[in-house]
C-alpha cells in the first residue's frame, strides 16, 4: 500500500474518516448478492487505524442490528469502544438508517402516517444517544426515503412542514440532553426514490433558514449526489463555506449520467477533485483551510476481496494528499499568481459599496466599455497550467 517514508501516506492529522458502511460494504447491488463477507466493526477500526485514518463514522444499524436487545446493544458498544480506545480512533459523526426497513417505504420524517414519523423520531433519538456516547459532534441527516414517485400523493406544502417540525424537535432534544450536536443535512436528487425532497445543497441551505435553531444546522454535501443533479460540486461547497454552513462533507467520485456509484475519491473527474481539495485546503491563500473531517463515503469495486477494500481505502487518502500537494504547487507557481493577481483600482473600488454619494459618483464615472471588452482574461493559459500541474510536468 505505502511505505512509512511515503510523503503521501495519511496520518490522523489529515482528519480522514470512513463510514462502517463504506469499507464494510459487501459488494451487493440490485442485481447481485454480496461478494465479500461483512467485516466486523472492530476489525474495520483496527485496519483503518493501521492505514492512518483519524476516525470512523456510522449509522445506528451499522453497529447495532435492528431489534437488538438492550443487553446486546451494551455488549456491542462496549466492544466497539474498546477497539476505538485500543487504536486511538474517534467517531466524529453519526447518522440514522431511515431507509432500509420497510416501514420507511414512503418516507420517515415526512411519511403520511404519524406513527411512522413517531417511529422515525424515536429511532433518531436512540441513535443520537449512541452518537453522544461515542463522542460524535456532527449528526448527518440523509433523507433517502423522503421523496416520491407519485407526486399527486403529497403536496409539498405538507411534507416541508413535517420535515421542519421533525428537525426542530430533534434540535430541542439535543439541547435538552446537553449533546450540542451540529446537524448536517445531506441532499440528493434521486435514488432510491424517483425524486428525493430537497434535491441539492442549495435547497438545503434555504430550508435551514426556516428552522427554529438554524444556528445548529448546516449541510453535508456529497460529490456523487451533486453530480447526479449535473451541478458543479466545488461551487456548491463554496456556497456552503461562504455561508459558514459546511459542517461535514462526503468525498467520493461519480461518472456523469450514472447511478449513484460512490467510487474511490479522485478516480473520476480528476480536475474537479483537484479544485475541491484546493478549496478545502485553502491553497490559494485567500481563505483559511476548512477544519472539518474529510469523510470518504465510497466503497470498493464489487470485483474486490477484503484486501482490495483496504487498497481502496488507502487510495482515497493517498489521492487526497497528492492533490493537496498539487494544489499548493499550482498556487505557488509564479505564472498562476500573475494571472490571479487582484485587480486594484483605487478610484473605483471604494465606490462599489452603496451610499447615496457613491451611487452618484458611479453615474459620473467614465468607463470605456469597448476597451474593457477587449481585455483577455488568460483563462485558457490558467487552465492549461492547472492541467500541466495535474500531469506532473510543471511544479
Amino acid at each position: 500500500m505505502h511505505s512509512p517514508s511515503d510523503s503521501y501516506a495519511p496520518t490522523p492529522g489529515d482528519q480522514f474518516t470512513f463510514g462502517l458502511w463504506t469499507v464494510g460494504n459487501p459488494g451487493r447491488d440490485p442485481f447481485g448478492e454480496p461478494v465479500r463477507e461483512r467485516i466486523p466493526p472492530t476489525r474495520i477500526v483496527a485496519e483503518l487505524a493501521r492505514l492512518g485514518a483519524y476516525g470512523v463514522n456510522l449509522h445506528d444499524n451499522d453497529l447495532i442490528p435492528f431489534g437488538a436487545t438492550a443487553v446486546e446493544r451494551d455488549r456491542i458498544v462496549t466492544e466497539f469502544r474498546k477497539a476505538l480506545d485500543d487504536h486511538g480512533m474517534k467517531v466524529p459523526m453519526c447518522t440514522t438508517n431511515l431507509f432500509t426497513h420497510p416501514i420507511f417505504k414512503d418516507g420517515a420524517l415526512t411519511a403520511d402516517d404519524p406513527k411512522v414519523r413517531a417511529f422515525a423520531l424515536r429511532k433518531v433519538m436512540a441513535s443520537m444517544d449512541l452518537g453522544a456516547e461515542l463522542g460524535a459532534g456532527v449528526y448527518v441527516f440523509w433523507g433517502g426515503r423522503e421523496g416520491a414517485e407519485a407526486d399527486a400523493a403529497r403536496d409539498p406544502r405538507v411534507w416541508i412542514p413535517r420535515y421542519r417540525e421533525s428537525l426542530d424537535f430533534l434540535c430541542e432534544y439535543s439541547r435538552d440532553q446537553g449533546y450540542l450536536f451540529r446537524f448536517a443535512l445531506e441532499a440528493k436528487p434521486n435514488e432510491p426514490r424517483g425524486d428525493i425532497y430537497f434535491a441539492t445543497t442549495g435547497h438545503m441551505l434555504h430550508f435551514i433558514t426556516t428552522l427554529t435553531h438554524e444556528e445548529m444546522v448546516g449541510v453535508n454535501p456529497e460529490v456523487a449526489h451533486e453530480n447526479l443533479a449535473g451541478l458543479n460540486f466545488v461551487h456548491n461547497v463554496g456556497q456552503a463555506l461562504e455561508a459558514e454552513k459546511l459542517f461535514h462533507i462526503d468525498l467520493n467520485a461519480q461518472k456523469i449520467g450514472r447511478y449513484d456509484q460512490d467510487l474511490r475519491f479522485g478516480s473520476e473527474d480528476l480536475k474537479g477533485a483537484f479544485l475541491l481539495v484546493r478549496l478545502l485546503e485553502g491553497a490559494s491563500g485567500q481563505f483559511p483551510r476548512w477544519e472539518g473531517m474529510r469523510h470518504f463515503d465510497a466503497h470498493a469495486y464489487r470485483t474486490e476481496d477484503e484486501a482490495g477494500v483496504w487498497e481502496f481505502a488507502a487510495g482515497c487518502m493517498r489521492t487526497y494528499n497528492i492533490l493537496r500537494e498539487k494544489a499548493r504547487g499550482f498556487d505557488a507557481d509564479p505564472a498562476v499568481r500573475e494571472i490571479l493577481a487582484e485587480i486594484v483600482d483605487a478610484e473605483v473600488s471604494p465606490l462599489l459599496r452603496y451610499s447615496k454619494a457613491n451611487a452618484e459618483a458611479l453615474r459620473a464615472l467614465e468607463i470605456d466599455a469597448d476597451r474593457l471588452a477587449q481585455v483577455g482574461q488568460q483563462h485558457e493559459r490558467l487552465d492549461q497550467l492547472l492541467v500541466e500541474h495535474l500531469m506532473g510536468v510543471r511544479g
